[in-house]
């Protein structure tokens, strides 16, 4: 679909609005995005943008991303209305529309589940939401053996990031959305009835 903004323009427009350590990761979501997008043969186009815009609400305040969403009339839970590292995708989703007017669905689509995943996520949703996890910046215990399982297996690689996920915020002590357990769970169905 024909975007009304070029890659070029909401590169710097993303750029503007995130501090230069956030765009530096979030030029390596977009690196990672589109080596994934080439394997899996999704539109590198649509997966570059998604990746760009994927945390531009990121470092607004709570109140900005509430407010997006209303205005975008995207529903979210209270959960995640009072929670900005919940909130900053569905926030980032509303503001790729109304703001950079993003009529691709689809790229609206995977900035807006990047984080949590969801159920029935399509291959464009789980690279990004991949992408996010593994990105070239990223050092943990692990992201190179799961860097290569991306390329050779997608639904893997994000059954892993799930899990990855779910490990550290068990390991901290924190509460888990239930929309990434539903997505987790969406994604082991969908490999076993492979």
């Amino acid at each position: 679909m024909i975007q009304t903004i070029t890659i070029e323009k909401a590169t710097e427009h993303v750029k503007g609005k995130l501090s230069p350590k956030r765009f530096t990761h979030t030029l390596g979501v977009v690196e990672m995005a589109k080596k994934l997008a080439r394997t899996y043969h999704v539109d590198e186009t649509q997966a570059h943008m998604a990746a760009l815009l994927h945390d531009v609400m990121k470092e607004s305040p709570l109140q900005e991303m509430q407010d997006m969403v209303k205005e975008g009339h995207i529903e979210v839970d209270q959960e995640m209305l009072n929670n900005g590292a919940l909130l900053h995708g569905p926030a980032g989703a509303a503001y790729a529309k109304l703001r950079l007017q993003i009529v691709d669905v689809d790229i609206c689509e995977a900035i807006r589940v990047h984080t949590l995943g969801s159920t029935s996520m399509s291959i464009l949703d789980k690279i990004i939401f991949l992408a996010d996890y593994i990105e070239p910046n990223r050092n943990f215990p692990g992201v190179d053996e799961l860097r290569q399982l991306a390329f050779i297996d997608l639904n893997r690689a994000v059954i892993s990031a799930y899990d990855g996920t779910i490990r550290h915020l068990l390991d901290l002590g924190l509460t888990i959305h239930l929309d990434t357990i539903r997505g987790r769970n969406s994604v082991l169905l969908e490999r076993s009835e492979l």
